[in-house]
This record gives structure tokens, sequence and C-alpha cells, in this order.
């Protein structure tokens, strides 16, 4: 990976707001290892480098007032259905600073896949990019795989499944 330079530091910086340049500048490249951070879910469990030994993850990054969002998580929640069983974590990133209006979110549209809201710690581990839908891979070995912007497909969404072989 080549080291970053203070214009791209600053750019990056102007970019996104929410998380320090120097943790951003963290993030590892596609195939390299994620520094996984423990964060605490909505329910107050906690998920860590423990929980994620072995399995394959999908997080998603994104936001209640977020209509791209709202679509591509009902994909999400299909995901994690069909997850079930299989070597495959599916975690969402919530951007919301309340826990309750991502709890009644998560109620009204039938979202039933695990949230964490330490967002900027998870931004910091797995990608740079500022946007939402983000949709981030690791594979089973822990190492970075693909980081999609924005809005996926069903069928896109679904096809990640394959991780957990």
């Amino acid at each position: 990976m080549k080291p970053l330079t203070r214009r791209h530091l600053l750019a990056a910086a102007a970019a996104w707001p929410l998380v320090p340049a120097a943790a951003r500048a963290a993030a590892p490249a596609r195939g390299e290892l994620v520094a996984w951070p423990e964060v605490t879910l909505l329910d107050g469990s906690r998920f860590g480098a423990a929980q994620a030994r072995g399995r394959a993850l999908v997080v998603v990054f994104w936001s209640t007032s977020c209509p791209f969002c709202r679509r591509h998580n009902q994909h999400v929640e299909k995901l994690h259905r069909a997850a079930a069983g299989r070597a495959l974590t599916v975690l969402g990133v919530a951007r919301d600073r309340d826990p309750d209006t991502v709890r009644r979110h998560l109620q009204s549209h039938g979202l039933s896949f695990p949230v964490t809201q330490d967002y900027a710690a998870l931004a910091t581990a797995l990608s740079r990019r500022n946007m939402i839908p983000l949709t981030v891979t690791v594979d089973r070995q822990g190492r970075l795989g693909q980081v999609i912007p924005g809005e996926m497909f069903e069928d896109d969404v679904l096809e990640l499944l394959a991780l957990a072989a």
C-alpha cells in the first residue's frame, strides 16, 4: 500500500468530517487484514474480533433518513435471513445518533439484522468512503473484500451469500 501524502489526507478530511483524518488513513486496502474493533450492538451485546473470527462479514453503513438505504436494507434483510446457519454475519452500521430512532426504524421496516451505531470505529477499520448506503465485505480469513458504494439490486446483495462458502 502506498503511503498517503498530506494532500491526500487533507482531501479526505474535507470529504469526511465525521471521522478524524488520522483514523481514515488506517483503513486497509482490499485483501489486507481488518483490525476489527469491538463495537456495541443496539441490543447491548458486543461484537468484536472473536465474533468475526472464521465468519464472512457483510457490513452495511446506512441512515434512517436515506431513501436509498431503506430499499437497500430490505435486500440486506433477505441476505441476513438466508445466511442463518451459515458462516456469514450481516451487520448494519447506522449513522444516526439516537438509538431509539434506529430501533423504531428497524421495527417499522421489519429489519432484524444486528445493528451498531459505532460508525466511526467501523469506518476507520473498513473504508475511507463517505457515502450511504455503503456495503463492505470481509472474507472468512478476516481480509477486506469489496467496498460497494450505493444502493444494490436484490440479486447482487443475495450473491454475497457466496462469501460463506
